[in-house]
């Protein structure tokens, strides 16, 4: 009576990998565990009739002789391989086998271990494909995509950097990668503290690190602006890592810097222009008060002595009236233009000019206006004394035309380097869009001469409803009055 077959125990049946026990010298499957009876779609009567080999026809036999003649007859020794078994359906699925020798009752057996790497491929796939993917949109970023680390003892390092990393900082990612220190070099003296400062705050809050600075590239002699925007994680170590891009914004800073000057020149000849305005107006006024006044002076004398001496004539009596009324009227007249090209009060001082002009408004406007000023004279030289009696004027002809108030409060007190003057109603108030209208030019006129002094106008909702009118000016030194005249005679020349 022959031995009985060996079998595999039945703890081995019920593992999740597939096991095969084969005949050493036949390479026949002598019996298959259920994980690869199932995987197989085979039963145990069809695997008993065959080999590896018919389950992997891919896999020549030559192949798989060398691979077992390697264990040589040394029990426990293993080898291993990777393949693709074929199901019973026609359909493939990778494995990896494991073979080892074994011995049982004198009989040379292989233990075959098989474990499916349908799952491991799935996932390399899809790796792959995400890593496709990602590869895509960085080559696509306008900038260098990067990790950045600063290990707890205060070491740095560029776990991952993009390929633009040679087009944006003359260094390949390699290099850098090997010597990180060479990115804080690249980054000018005097904008090297901003840097660590940024990436300290954004450490300690692990709040999004934002900068702006510069680089210097050796290999271009070039400088450049660029921007780093990254996300920092704290890692298990204690070490944070920070996700972001650098890109390059030298253009648009450059740009920044053009418009900036333009505006700044613009301001300036805004301000020569207004300067100007204000000086011709003064020269106009001047003469307007001393020729016409001073003739109209004379007519109205010599009217007087005429009719004097007229006979006793009601129609040329009511002429001579008729005429010196006329006189009169244009003498006020001569007398309002002058005010409104350059009041007098002006050269009073700014307080007096303002507390002038609220009583004007008043009268005129019939709007209540109240003025207080604790200092009773602020000095300040004339040009930024008429430049801000203009803006005053224009604030209340705003509110006259378009506020609906019935009160309006007006302060102007000095603080310390600073004068402040307030402006507040009690109307209907601005609305936001109001500011943004395109023919809105009295609040630009306003805002161009407040920059214009080196101040600031902010315009917001008074409390208790209305609009109130902030202008704020840096106090300079006035011009001495002798220099004062010195420069008006020179542009009256």
């Amino acid at each position: 009576m022959s031995p009985p077959s060996p079998a595999l125990a039945a703890s081995i049946q019920a593992a999740t990998s597939e096991i095969y026990l084969i005949d050493a010298d036949t390479l026949h499957l002598i019996d298959a565990n259920q994980a690869a009876r199932h995987n197989l779609q085979y039963d145990q009567d069809q695997l008993a009739a065959m080999t590896p080999l018919d389950l992997a026809p891919g896999l020549a036999r030559a192949d798989l002789e060398r691979l077992l003649a390697s264990l040589g007859d040394e029990v426990g020794a293993q080898v291993a391989l990777r393949t693709r078994h074929r199901r019973a359906d026609g359909s493939w699925y990778p494995v990896k086998l494991c073979f080892l020798r074994i011995v049982r009752d004198g009989r040379s057996l292989l233990l075959g271990i098989g474990d499916d790497l349908s799952r491991e491929h799935a996932a390399a796939a899809a790796l792959e494909q995400y890593q496709a993917r990602y590869n895509a949109v960085v080559s696509h970023t306008p900038g260098l995509v990067y990790q950045f680390v600063l290990h707890a003892d205060g070491a740095i390092g560029f776990p991952y950097l993009s390929e633009a990393s040679a087009a944006l900082l003359g260094l390949p990612a390699m290099r850098l990668q090997a010597e990180p220190g060479l990115f804080l070099d690249l980054v000018l003296p005097e904008d090297r503290k901003g840097y660590l400062e940024a990436m300290q705050e954004s450490k300690a809050s692990l709040a999004n690190w934002n900068w702006e600075g510069r680089i210097w590239i050796d290999a271009w002699h070039d400088v450049k602006w660029i921007n780093l925007r990254a996300t920092p994680q704290l890692l298990p170590d204690g070490a944070v890592q920070w996700d972001g891009i650098m890109t390059n914004i030298t253009d648009s800073k450059n740009e920044h810097a053009e418009l900036m000057a333009s505006r700044a020149r613009l301001a300036e000849l805004t301000a020569h222009l207004e300067q100007a305005k204000e000086q011709e107006r003064t020269r106009i006024a001047r003469e307007i008060h001393d020729d016409l006044g001073g003739n109209l002076t004379a007519i109205k004398m010599a009217l007087a002595m005429l009719a004097a001496r007229l006979p006793l004539d009601a129609a040329l009596a009511d002429k001579a009236a008729y005429l010196d009324g006329l006189v009169d009227r244009t003498i006020d007249a001569v007398h309002r233009i002058a005010l409104d090209l350059r009041p007098p009060t002006l050269d009073l001082g700014i307080v007096a000019a303002l507390e002038w002009q609220a009583r004007e408004f008043e009268k005129q406007a019939g709007i209540a206006c109240v003025f207080r000023s604790p200092n009773k004279d602020i000095a300040l030289d004339p040009d930024h004394a008429s430049a801000l009696f203009r803006i005053f004027q224009e604030a209340l002809t705003n509110i006259a035309k378009h506020a609906g108030a019935t009160r309006v409060t007006v302060t102007l007190r000095r603080e310390r380097r600073h004068l402040l003057l307030t402006i507040r109603d009690n109307g209907r108030g601005i609305a936001p869009a109001d500011r943004l209208k395109p023919q809105s030019f009295g609040l630009r006129s306003m805002s161009e001469r407040a920059h214009a002094l080196g101040g600031t106008l902010a315009l917001s909702g008074a409390p208790g409803g209305g609009t109130m009118v902030a202008i704020k000016i840096r106090l300079v030194a006035p011009i001495p009055p002798r220099l004062a005249s010195r420069t008006d005679a020179r542009h009256n020349e």
